[in-house]
């Protein structure tokens, strides 16, 4: 699974935002098929930054190469559907939202699902009904900033309590920290895969997350990653 962030679009029509408005040709996604991703998260703060015709190109984009997604959609109720794998023995529920930041959703626009203390929870919680364990990847933070803002663990340990077993934060652009809490862990940062608009230290270095996941429980290792600029 992997955080999609950036639009793929060959157009040029960036929303008024403070910060870059990021598109990736639809080419790219030959090198997203090479990975073999199997998931996409594309709830996160850049995924509209071309407006509604960015995100249509995505979603579009990805359908046509068979690339399963979550976390955004044409409306609210799209956006926040999770996606469930079952392989018979054990069935694992993913959840994806987003701090608001340019990119969110509502009832009648299209957007990333936000999250939201009064729905998001319940979502979470829902979706733990249906499966044995749910994973969280949750858009938000503090970027360069290795350890959660106070209003985060809050945020993040309450999805624990509503049914999380694992919480991963994207967004600091860095290798944060991780948290066991209540059983459930979580990650606070994973660095970048690939992602090229600065070249300092926290942007070279990342954190694929190995989820294991059987009828005894989850556990949660790291492989690191250093880019080397060549």
């Amino acid at each position: 699974m992997f955080n999609l962030e950036v639009p793929l679009y060959n157009g040029d029509t960036p929303i008024n935002k403070c910060g870059p408005a990021l598109s990736a040709e639809t080419s790219t996604i030959c090198g997203i098929k090479a990975l073999n991703s199997y998931l996409l998260s594309i709830a996160n703060n850049h995924i509209l930054d071309h407006g509604e015709d960015g995100l249509i190109s995505t979603i579009n984009t990805l359908e046509e190469n068979d690339i399963n997604y979550i976390g955004a959609g044409k409306d609210l109720e799209r956006a926040k559907n999770p996606f469930i794998i079952d392989n018979g023995e054990v069935k694992v529920g993913i959840y994806s939202c987003a701090e608001h930041e340019f990119s969110i959703a509502s009832e009648k626009s299209s957007g990333a699902n936000p999250f939201d203390a009064l729905y998001s929870l319940d979502d979470i919680q829902v979706l733990k009904s249906k499966v044995d364990y749910v994973i969280v990847l949750f858009h938000g933070g503090k970027e360069l900033y290795r350890y959660p803002t106070p209003m985060q663990q809050k945020r993040c340990r309450r999805m624990i309590e509503n049914g999380a077993d694992v919480v991963i934060c994207q967004h600091s652009h860095c290798v944060g920290c991780e948290e066991i809490y209540n059983n459930g862990t979580i990650v606070y940062g994973q660095g970048n895969f690939l992602f090229d608009i600065s070249n300092c230290d926290e942007f070279k270095t990342g954190l694929l997350t190995e989820i294991n996941i059987d009828k005894t429980g989850v556990t949660v290792s790291y492989i690191p990653i250093i880019k080397k600029i060549i």
